[in-house]
């Protein structure tokens, strides 16, 4: 897992759901598909989001597009609160 973004109001990570299968060192071949996601955590409502599949593939495609131009702090938070409404599933801490 990577933490990509951290504010006051977000939390972002890539999770590599299956990164130790797919490591180098890994011993015989993979029979798990590799399968990657993104975390956004909403701190003010205690609420996440898990974007995976399609909707990996588009928050993949902004957080390139951010790499070609930085954005400013308000628009990368723009940009989450859009994903806000998806986020159902309470934090919890293990």
């Amino acid at each position: 897992m990577n933490l990509l973004y951290d504010s006051e109001a977000f939390a972002v990570m890539h999770v590599l759901a299956n990164a130790d299968a797919c490591s180098p060192h890994a011993t015989g071949p993979a029979t798990v598909l590799e399968r990657h996601g993104f975390e956004i955590v909403d701190k003010r409502s205690g609420k996440e989001v898990y974007l995976d599949g399609s909707w990996a593939e588009m928050f993949q495609q902004q957080i390139q597009a951010w790499q070609q131009r930085t954005p400013t702090q308000e628009e990368v938070e723009d940009t989450l609160e859009g994903y806000t409404g998806l986020a159902q599933q309470p934090v919890l801490v293990h």
